[in-house]
């Protein structure tokens, strides 16, 4: 398209052939300012401006879903929130129904009073402790909670945790936290902490993967076989050596919802650290059944009741 179609300030001139110019009366009508580019033999909008009569607005017949709008770079100008907010909404409508995907982990339902506590506190920085204290003193109660629900041996209003952004970021602090506990030992035996590994089985997450190739610690996978598909004592117990930073026990896979034998792990570990003098720990991927069994299966013992269990994570969305 020729430059002389554009006027001083960058706008479509009505000069344009009489096709065009039905799209330019359109667009003056609506209050739009319009810069038409030639881009592959089609025209497409690049540059918006503000609209006139924003109170006034149609979304559906103010033009601007006409159009292709940008995809990679920011608009030259402003457009309406009501016109992006539904946009946005439209690109969703061939997601899939959340409720209905069971591989989500996202199936469950909660109180729209809870949705509107969480819209509330969107602007609050929970880690500035001064500003915010009520934040900080309802996750300590949460933590609290949580500890007593899993038969923590800590005092009242004395157990340690960390509300996390999902099970992922869960996984990494607790992981780094028993590398962490594992190079200390070492060091002050005066034994080297270069070679760390991990004892879980196959079926766990992909975010013990991620940790794994995070923080450089070694995979030593307990391997499933057609009718066993989870990690087994006698197993585990065979990968274990002075390298090993814990053993992971899951309640609750991700892929048949099966829940490990913690109890029977936590057995095998404490023989081999007696036998060894090691101390090798248990951490619980509670994820999925963290919130099940305390109340479906409450005589399963799995937490904090075992000596060697040190940790725990559980997603409340599950």
């Amino acid at each position: 398209m020729d430059d002389n179609f554009y006027d001083e300030e960058g706008l479509l001139s009505p000069s344009l052939t009489s096709e065009v110019s039905v799209d330019f009366k359109v667009a003056q009508t609506a209050g739009m300012q319009l810069r038409l580019l030639q881009r592959n033999n089609t025209l497409q909008i690049d540059k918006i401006g503000e609209l006139r009569g924003e109170q006034d607005l149609h979304v559906f017949s103010a033009d601007y879903d006409v159009y292709a709008l940008p995809k990679y770079h920011m608009p030259k100008n402003g457009i309406p929130p009501t016109v992006v907010g539904q946009g946005i909404e439209d690109l969703r409508q061939l997601d899939h129904n959340p409720r209905l995907n069971m591989a989500s982990f996202v199936t469950t339902w909660m109180e729209p009073e809870a949705v509107r506590l969480m819209t509330n506190a969107l602007n609050v920085n929970m880690v500035d402790l001064d500003e915010y204290p009520s934040c900080t003193d309802i996750h300590n109660r949460c933590v609290s909670m949580l500890a007593d629900l899993y038969h923590s041996p800590c005092g009242e209003g004395t157990a340690v945790g960390a509300g996390t952004i999902g099970s992922s970021e869960a996984i990494m602090l607790a992981g780094l936290a028993m590398k962490k506990n594992w190079q200390k030992r070492r060091q002050a035996a005066g034994l080297p902490t270069d070679k760390p590994n991990i004892v879980m089985s196959y079926s766990v997450q992909v975010c013990w993967e991620k940790f794994c190739r995070y923080w450089d610690v070694e995979e030593k996978y307990v391997p499933l076989e057609e009718g066993r598909y989870s990690i087994t004592a006698e197993l585990a117990r065979e990968q274990i050596d002075e390298n090993t930073i814990g053993v992971v026990g899951i309640l609750g896979s991700t892929y048949n919802g099966e829940f490990e034998d913690i109890e029977a792990l936590d057995e095998m570990v404490e023989e081999v650290n007696q036998e060894k003098g090691w101390s090798v720990p248990i951490h619980v991927d509670a994820a999925s059944g963290g919130f099940i069994a305390p109340f479906i299966y409450p005589e399963l013992v799995w937490d904090f009741r075992l000596k060697n269990v040190k940790s725990i994570n559980v997603s409340g969305h599950k």
